[in-house]
């Protein structure tokens, strides 16, 4: 082995000295090469780190604060009702129903018949003082034929005085006799009258509470209830607050609950006193008679009392958190500020703002929330109008 490294040591001395000038340049590209290549991958690494850290400046959308003119109103929740509720009962006396001749939602007219009861007894009992009406009125008229005879030949002396005063006696009796048979006669007409149930106005009957074989008795449970000439109103309750804001005459729009429908009305009657337990006080609403304005349905009215400009914000633009609600601004620097604010209401075009901003402040209108504190933007603004 020795032999074989002495033979190259040998031939590296005995090589000629054009050939160790090309290996050294070589050597001498492959090393530039090299370095060259190791610098374009820091110059490009370098490039990339740079890049990554240089953020854009994001675009924003932003609004000024709007004006429109936002109604105060105050609600009145309550039930319709009819305004005259009318009871019906028997007034005479008790007895069994014989026959009915309305149902609930009839609408009647005066005097005319809703019911009738078994008046098997009480005609009768009419037709019995009938005729002794007649028979009283009969022997009337005898007593006093009798008595104007006296009178007649009295002047001559057929008759004594004490005759005649007799037979003017029994024509008194008998006169007398006819007004107690009359009176007791008008009171059994007055009892049949009363067995047939009528209407006391014209109407709505609202319930029928009794059926046919059923025993009506006064001062029991009402037969029917009519509401007078079909008019209902709205019985509601007010907040102690807004009580001495509504006043009698103002208009009102009631809705039923679960429909859209608006039915026009009017503040008819206002209490007098608050309950001391709710802090409540009534209202009634009286509404132009309609076949959906039922009787029992829940309603709410609304009144506006008076209209105020108000600052509104598009809903997206009014943020919340456990500090409470607030908007991010874009102040002159083009940076994002949080401001609180205080909403005051809803509208069907934002939400209106009482206090915590104003003027031509630039409000962010959409994505607030991703947005920091500090945070330089590119505002770009929204026209927001007034109404």
């Amino acid at each position: 082995m020795s032999v074989s490294i002495e033979r190259r040591q040998t031939a590296e001395l005995h090589m000629p000295a054009s050939r160790k000038l090309w290996v050294g340049a070589v050597i001498g590209v492959v090393i530039v090469a090299l370095i060259a290549l190791v610098a374009v991958r820091l110059t490009q690494a370098l490039g990339v780190k740079n890049t990554a850290n240089r953020n854009p400046i994001p675009t924003v959308s932003v609004t000024e604060v709007g004006i429109s003119t936002v109604p105060t109103t105050v609600s009145i929740i309550g039930t319709i009702a009819a305004r005259y509720d009318m009871p019906i009962g028997v007034e005479g006396d008790a007895g069994q129903v014989a026959a009915i001749y309305v149902e609930a939602g009839d609408h009647v007219k005066r005097g005319q018949v809703l019911a009738r009861l078994n008046v098997s007894v009480l005609e009768p009992q009419v037709a019995n003082l009938e005729a002794a009406l007649e028979e009283s009125r009969a022997e009337a008229e005898l007593a006093d034929a009798e008595y104007r005879r006296a009178q007649a030949v009295g002047a001559s002396g057929a008759l004594s005085a004490e005759e005649t005063q007799r037979r003017k006696s029994a024509a008194v009796t008998a006169a007398a006799k006819v007004k107690v048979a009359a009176a007791q006669l008008a009171e059994a007409q007055a009892r049949l009258a009363r067995a047939v149930v009528r209407a006391p106005a014209d109407g709505i009957i609202l319930t029928r509470n009794v059926e046919v074989g059923q025993t009506a008795t006064p001062g029991g449970e009402a037969l029917f209830r009519l509401s007078e000439n079909g008019e209902v109103e709205l019985r509601g309750q007010v907040a102690e607050q807004d009580l001495p804001l509504l006043k009698v005459g103002q208009a009102v729009n009631v809705r039923l609950t679960g429909t859209s429908k608006i039915y026009d009305g009017h503040i008819r009657l206002l209490g007098a006193v608050i309950d001391p337990q709710t802090r409540l006080g009534m209202a009634r609403v009286a509404l132009t008679p309609d076949p959906n304005l039922r009787p029992g349905a829940f309603a709410r009215a609304d009144v506006t009392v008076s209209n105020a400009d108000r600052q509104v914000l598009p809903q997206t633009a009014v943020l919340t958190d456990d500090k409470g609600s607030y908007v991010m601004i874009v102040n002159a620097q083009h940076k994002v500020e949080r401001r609180a604010v205080h909403v005051s209401g809803m509208l069907r075009g934002g939400v209106t703002i009482a206090e915590g901003i104003g003027g031509k402040e630039q409000v962010v209108s959409t994505a607030g929330a991703f947005l920091q504190e500090g945070e330089v933007v590119n505002p770009v603004l929204s026209v927001s109008g007034s109404s």
